[in-house]
């Protein structure tokens, strides 16, 4: 027999939820300047600003709100979460909200100032040594306390509404009515559920954009691997450095046939990028956006050799507050053998001038 969800707790739940997002603003769109690129804009939409730091504050209201409405949680339900740390940020964010406990089952490598972040919002966090067990023991943890896996991996996807309702989608095009070229040529963005790509590559054909959907994955990740051949599901050896993005298996939220392009890059490229567009917004910013701006980088390049003017549309993820022991870390780098400086030139010539030498990864 399941567990018995008292109605009136749910609509409080939920109300408190709604509430939260009533009082947030949207995220800022920053356009990069790029002066030898007159007829290319690049804008940088800042998922950074949500309340909990990341692009993963939008998935965890949804995945809350969508197992308040399915009936999975009631009070005092322990919601268990599998991540590499910034969706169990804002997990344990709207968990406190409702008082719920939570825990989070991460990577062992997750960095230490997410897991700071995590306990901080009243979570817990249970460390895996292999990142591919996280899934089966969540759902082991909240079997074993009667709680609720909340499984972003397979939920991300349906639990957004990628016809409108203030998803990301709908927020980017509607901060760029009034830009010269207001329909992105391209709209670039990681997959680590698979939910953010599939949300835009829904939302541009659902109202009939020519704007195309550029996948920014790590060498590591199976999700490039899959895009090209669809039998291919899991890959074997190290995992990215890349935090948030990039998986060693398909996840049922990744729908590649939304997107239109892909673009692999290296952790070296783009932990290089990533401190390149730091220094040049002056704040840090994390290693998925640095994987962003690269394949930004690679079509800015392509479309100014075609003489194609347009714009191109990307996601800052989240502070590089978060990966100050690692990825801003040179002593971290040196032990795994990373080198940056020539990718961290290439890009530092790119922000300034608009010009790429060679493809980064070359």
């Amino acid at each position: 027999m399941g567990r018995v969800i008292d109605g009136r707790w749910v609509d409080w739940a939920i109300a408190r939820i709604e509430a939260d997002f009533t009082r947030s603003a949207d995220t800022h769109l920053i356009p990069l300047s790029m002066p030898a690129l007159p007829g290319i804009a690049i804008y940088l939409k800042d998922e950074s600003s949500h309340p909990t730091g990341s692009l993963k504050h939008r998935l965890a209201r949804s995945l809350f709100l969508h197992a308040l409405c399915s009936g999975w949680i009631g009070e005092g339900t322990c919601i268990v979460e599998a991540s590499s740390g910034s969706t169990a940020v804002s997990e344990a964010y709207f968990a406190r909200m409702l008082g719920l406990p939570f825990v989070a089952v991460i990577p062992a490598t997750t960095a230490q100032e997410k897991i700071t972040a995590i306990e901080a919002l009243g979570g817990t966090c249970h460390k895996v040594t292999d990142p591919g067990a996280v899934y089966g023991e969540a759902q082991r943890l909240a079997d074993a306390r009667g709680g609720h896996y909340m499984d972003q991996f397979t939920f991300a996807e349906r639990a957004t509404d990628w016809r409108g309702n203030s998803n990301i989608a709908e927020s980017i095009f509607a901060q760029m009515v009034r830009e010269p070229a207001s329909v992105p040529t391209w709209i670039v963005c990681g997959a680590g559920t698979g939910g953010t790509s599939a949300t835009l590559g829904r939302f541009v054909r659902y109202h009939r954009h020519t704007t195309q959907i550029c996948l920014a994955d790590p060498e590591a990740s199976v999700f490039h691997r899959h895009w090209h051949d669809r039998a291919v599901r899991t890959t074997q050896g190290a995992c990215s450095l890349i935090e948030g993005i990039g998986r060693p298996r398909v996840e049922p939220s990744f729908v590649p046939s939304v997107i239109d392009r892909v673009e692999v890059v290296s952790d070296a490229a783009s932990i290089a990028a990533a401190r390149a567009l730091s220094r040049h917004l002056g704040r840090r910013v994390g290693g998925s956006t640095g994987t962003n701006l690269v394949a930004c980088a690679r079509l800015a390049h392509e479309m100014a050799r075609n003489g194609i003017d347009g714009s191109i549309v990307t996601i800052l993820c989240d502070s590089g507050d978060r990966y100050g022991s690692t990825c801003f870390n040179d002593d971290w780098l040196a032990a795994r053998g990373i080198a940056i400086a020539e990718e961290e030139a290439r890009m530092d010539l790119f922000l300034a001038s608009g010009r790429l030498t060679e493809p980064c990864d070359a």
